[in-house]
């Protein structure tokens, strides 16, 4: 596989939140009836090639899973459909990105496009994590890193976020180390400065993952 195939394409809107750690894009493939197989197999190359230790999906479907199984990616599954509670999946998430984050892992984070939810849960994890430890910081911090205006739906999340057990109260489910991967250009939060708690109880909630292959 040479050429264009060989390297992938990067998936539409495709952002560093966390320096060479953490990004955020609209699902790899395209959304809704924009989506594309072939595109989507572009992408998932580019992932690879990139070093991505994992994708997290928070689609309210399992969309794309086998299509992450099929390339060897490991993945993992929040689902956040819309109108649905989000104290729960957000519990299981972030101590989640926690985890994953203080390994050593290199992670994309989608949704099915770059909208005010995912611009609010990631918004939400730096607030929660204590990466920017201000509400009003933090979505000023978003809105830069992904040029677009956070609204309503999107601040309510951040809210949210700030309301829940800081690290070390909740309990992600267990994952295995990963070495870290090499560094690469971005624009973005540098990182992880997130800091080393004890490990916690492995008996977690929230989410569902793929093993890679």
């Amino acid at each position: 596989m040479r050429g264009r195939w060989a390297a992938g394409i990067v998936p539409r809107n495709f952002s560093w939140i966390i320096k060479d750690r953490l990004a955020v894009s609209e699902r790899p493939g395209g959304y809704a009836r924009n989506h594309r197989k072939v595109r989507r197999q572009e992408e998932l190359l580019w992932l690879k090639a990139q070093h991505f230790d994992r994708v997290v999906s928070l689609l309210g479907s399992t969309h794309n899973l086998h299509a992450y199984d099929e390339l060897g990616l490991t993945w993992s599954h929040f689902a956040l459909p819309p109108g649905a509670d989000l104290t729960v999946p957000l519990s299981g998430l972030y101590p989640s990105l926690y985890v994953w984050l203080r390994d050593g892992e290199r992670l994309l984070v989608h949704q099915d496009e770059l909208g005010d939810r995912l611009m609010g849960v990631i918004a939400g994890y730096l607030l929660w994590s204590a990466l920017i430890p201000d509400g009003p910081r933090v979505i000023t911090a978003a809105e830069q890193l992904l040029k677009r205006q956070m609204g309503a739906a999107g601040r309510q999340i951040v809210a949210l976020a700030a309301e829940l057990p800081p690290p070390g109260k909740l309990r992600p489910p267990p994952v295995a180390p990963t070495p870290a991967p090499p560094p690469l250009p971005g624009d973005a939060i540098e990182g992880p400065s997130v800091p080393r708690d004890p490990e916690p109880p492995a008996d977690a909630t929230g989410g569902s993952a793929g093993k890679r292959t």
